[in-house]
């Protein structure tokens, strides 16, 4: 998996669900006409399962027969979550009217999955939503979806009112010919970002206050070794523990890069590669030395989200970098002594680099996307029911669930009930459903998290930059990366953690960039700045 791809597989906590998602969904709609009824056909193909009379407004339900679905998409991240039997999902696809038959792959295998169904372009179901944004176009000029401009013009009721309040969303998913091939799912705010997060005991106990730059954040890293507290009297205590994936997004920043999205701008609007950069040297010897120190956890590599949290459960690590949710959410709540007005394991700014550089990456707004696969039965039935998933009325089912069951109005505003604000709880219920077209709610974000939380959260928007722009790559372009990237992007994976533990000496750092520019970064780096200026001159149209 690319490093792109990693990025956007970080999106695990449920509220923070619609922003990484990784989804492959297909329908195969069941039709529920006699041979040659309905309503005709669009240019593009395809029989529909509704009457003539029928007229779809943009509300549930998106039929007036019955009609089924199959929908290949990732399950939960939560392993012990089936979105299956999701309480909320049950209920989106009861109003839309359809019956969703739903093949779940687990997001950590997601890709590998479905690579080869992709690359056969057999046993494709009628909706799959693609992780890495098919940004190249491979499988849309390998003929796999259908372009969607007519069903929109004709059915696209929620999805026109989307493009009206994000604009900039229709210029990434128009491709250079103009037509339109995917459905997004969303995160369009900088609300609820990956952050540093901190055990405040730990700080107390050692007489420290929130690290600001980078040297303090070692410092107290070594405190957090040498000082024992957890107060158990055992040299047992882990500074920093956090998820490999997670690691780029934690100090790529700190030395001016974006090592997650791999691709950037500086301010003069020049594109650059993070991994073929001077300043990635800076940031490898600085997690060698973490290494070295014992600072960083020596098992880094495998660690996993369930495994960072048996040791907080058990106080035996101090820091982590994770989606900001997890802080009171998840960490603060495994003390049975926690104080919900009172931070514990709480959210800092990001720290301050050796060349100022001080920021937290934003994350693309588009974070996933849904095509209707060219072997859909019933192509506008399963354009009908993306639209319905996309809109206002589903996506607070998504951000609040159920009235009476997670939540209720009172004096005529929502709040979440004791069950809607249990994490285990609300998981298994799918709040913000990976499977479906969600889009982050800060409100509801808001409602229920701890108070200084939401209060935290609204002082970190400040920080946080956006990525490089999600642009379509032009066919020579799209040659060049397909040949390019996955090769490279494989040596550089595996250089990085060779790097950072010390089984390759950075003394070969100079190496490894010539054999970056030998399998043609480079140009891939001018074509990624040719696209990088076709948005910026499309943006001034």
């Amino acid at each position: 998996m690319n490093q792109k791809s990693k990025a956007k597989s970080m999106a695990k906590p449920a509220v923070m669900a619609g922003l990484a998602a990784v989804l492959a969904a297909g329908c195969t709609g069941t039709g529920g006409a006699p041979a040659g009824g309905g309503e005709t056909a669009g240019a593009q193909g395809g029989s529909s399962t509704a009457s003539p009379s029928f007229n779809y407004t943009g509300a549930g339900p998106v039929t007036d027969q019955p009609a089924s679905l199959k929908i290949l998409a990732t399950n939960a991240w939560s392993n012990n979550v089936d979105l299956t039997n999701a309480p909320i999902v049950q209920e989106v696809t009861k109003r839309a009217g359809v019956t969703v038959n739903w093949e779940l792959i687990p997001p950590t295998t997601y890709q590998d999955a479905i690579s080869p169904r992709l690359a056969a372009g057999a046993d494709l179901p009628d909706i799959v939503y693609l992780l890495d944004q098919d940004q190249t176009m491979k499988n849309i000029q390998g003929g796999l979806f259908k372009p969607l401009n007519e069903y929109i013009d004709k059915y696209g009721v929620n999805i026109k009112k989307l493009f009206e309040k994000y604009p900039e969303l229709k210029a990434s998913l128009t491709t250079p010919d103009g037509k339109i091939y995917y459905i997004p799912q969303l995160a369009v705010t900088k609300n609820y970002m990956p952050t540093f997060m901190v055990n405040m005991r730990w700080l107390d106990k050692l007489g420290l206050k929130e690290p600001t730059t980078l040297d303090e954040f070692t410092e107290m890293l070594r405190k957090m070794k040498s000082g024992d507290p957890n107060g158990n009297g055992k040299p047992d205590e882990i500074p920093f523990s956090v998820q490999p994936k997670l690691l780029a997004s934690a100090f790529g920043p700190v030395f001016g890069m974006d090592l997650a999205n791999s691709f950037y701008t500086d301010k003069d609007g020049k594109v650059h590669y993070a991994y073929y950069e001077p300043a990635y040297k800076e940031y490898l010897t600085y997690l060698n030395g973490l290494y070295k120190e014992g600072l960083l956890e020596q098992d880094f590599a495998s660690t996993t989200s369930d495994q960072i949290t048996s040791k907080f459960s058990q106080n035996l690590t101090g820091v982590t970098f994770n989606f900001s949710y997890y802080t009171s959410m998840v960490y603060s709540k495994l003390f049975k002594d926690y104080d919900p007005n009172t931070p514990l394991i709480k959210g800092i700014a990001p720290l301050k680099g050796p060349h100022g550089d001080q920021f937290y990456m934003g994350r693309n707004p588009i974070t996933g996307v849904f095509g209707i696969s060219k072997n859909a039965a019933d192509p506008e039935l399963a354009f009908r029911f993306l639209d319905y998933a996309s809109s206002e009325e589903a996506k607070e089912i998504y951000a609040w669930g159920l009235k009476g069951e997670t939540y209720e109005v009172v004096d005529g505003k929502k709040q979440f009930t004791e069950k809607g604000k249990d994490n285990d709880f609300i998981q298994k219920f799918g709040i913000n459903p990976v499977n479906l077209p969600i889009e982050q709610s800060v409100e509801s974000t808001d409602v229920l998290v701890a108070p200084w939380h939401a209060k935290i959260d609204k002082e970190m928007e400040k920080y946080i930059k956006p990525p490089f722009p999600f642009v379509y790559a032009l066919p020579d372009e799209a040659g060049t990366e397909n040949t390019v990237m996955p090769d490279m992007t494989t040596y550089v994976n595996e250089m990085n953690i060779k790097f950072i533990t010390g089984k390759e000496s950075l003394d070969n750092f100079d190496a490894y960039l010539k054999a970056l520019k030998g399998m043609g970064i480079e140009d891939v780096i001018k074509g990624r700045q040719a696209q990088y200026d076709r948005y910026q001159a499309a943006g001034k149209k």
